[in-house]
């Protein structure tokens, strides 16, 4: 179970706790969602890629086109739950939320739907791809479940709408806890907490009260807390002060969009939701509607949350020859697609990787 993690072999990247493993020999089934917009293509980039690399991967396509349930409001379709909860391992492209009244994220209901409670984001620089900063190496871990996200609004007279904010011990403490073990697990030095408990003293106190308990039981990692301001104005002066992050929802999806861009953005950045029962891994830039059929979409988001997803299924040489034939083409730059500077359409980026996983077998 997710909330007593275990310790796995450290690799390059980050090392995951070992998921449970299925009975019937070696080849491990993942749901796959290939999600909207340019979802579709970059899926089948990865598959193939997964498919040079002799990855004993199975992939169980599901559909999650919301459908109305009997109470009116809009859901995940039971075969995709179903699949989730059988395989207890996913891959999800990006998901489009209609804007408008009666549609919630489905992100937001997959996290609630499977308890995948921390939301783990590794944001390190890429060599070959220059940013305004070097040497970048953090980590965001976001508690995925409450806070300003746990949809609880309502309009109090017209004109005056409340949303609540809600923050529990329970959740706190399995997501404090699970960042300390994952710093041990990666060779991390120092856990951050970020909050605000000067000025929201009850939720983010009790929050932070939960991170200072971690803390306790883990002598060997660092610990600091820091307001979220302070954060933001210290990540963009020097973000090589920080090393593992751990904060609530909201603080958390702000922060690991601003780490990202510190290392190109959100279509160079991995991210995987890990829970109780499993863990989906995934792509968290948009759709892209606009270039989606037109073979120029960036599969690197995804085929790097892909491996973070071999590396959470123990399958770490795999996962190390995917991961340094990406790196290699964007390294040499000569095959990358435009948002990376190049010219590359994504199925002659992905052709590229490919290349070196046979030259390397």
């Amino acid at each position: 179970m997710w909330n007593k993690v275990s310790v796995a072999p450290l690799r390059h990247w980050h090392a995951l706790a070992q998921p449970i493993r299925h009975a019937s020999g070696n080849v491990r089934t993942v749901t796959l969602i290939p999600g909207d917009g340019i979802g579709p293509e970059i899926a089948v980039a990865v598959q193939r890629i997964f498919e040079a690399a002799e990855a004993p991967i199975a992939w169980e396509a599901v559909d999650v086109t919301p459908v109305k349930n009997p109470d009116g409001t809009m859901g995940i379709p039971k075969a995709a739950i179903d699949s989730v909860n059988k395989n207890q391992i996913g891959l999800k492209s990006p998901l489009m939320t209609p804007v408008g009244k009666g549609f919630r994220s489905l992100n937001l209901q997959l996290r609630k739907e499977f308890s995948l409670y921390a939301n783990v984001r590794p944001c390190k620089s890429i060599e070959g791809y220059k940013t305004l900063y070097d040497d970048v190496d953090l980590v965001t871990i976001r508690e995925n479940t409450e806070g300003e996200y746990s949809g609880i609004e309502h309009e109090i007279v017209s004109g005056v709408v409340q949303s609540i904010k809600l923050i529990t011990e329970n959740a706190s403490r399995r997501v404090a806890e699970f960042a300390f073990e994952y710093a041990k697990n990666n060779n991390r030095s120092k856990v951050t907490a970020v909050h605000k408990a000067n000025i929201m003293r009850m939720s983010d106190g009790l929050f932070l009260r939960c991170c200072r308990e971690a803390a306790e039981k883990h002598p060997e990692v660092k610990f600091e807390e820091k307001y979220l301001d302070t954060v933001c104005l210290n990540m963009v002066q020097d973000p090589t002060q920080y090393d593992v992050l751990v904060m609530p929802n909201l603080y958390g999806d702000i922060i690991s969009d601003l780490c990202a861009g510190l290392i190109g953005g959100l279509g160079l950045t991995p991210s995987g939701n890990v829970g109780t029962g499993g863990a989906i891994f995934e792509a968290v830039h948009g759709t892209a509607p606009d270039i989606a059929g037109h073979d120029k979409a960036n599969p690197t988001a995804l085929l790097l949350s892909s491996v973070m997803m071999l590396r959470y299924m123990d399958l770490y040489d795999h996962a190390q020859r995917i991961e340094t034939a990406c790196f290699e083409v964007i390294r040499e730059g000569q095959t990358i697609t435009g948002d990376l500077g190049g010219q590359a359409k994504c199925s002659e980026y992905t052709d590229a990787i490919i290349r070196k996983l046979e030259a390397g077998q």
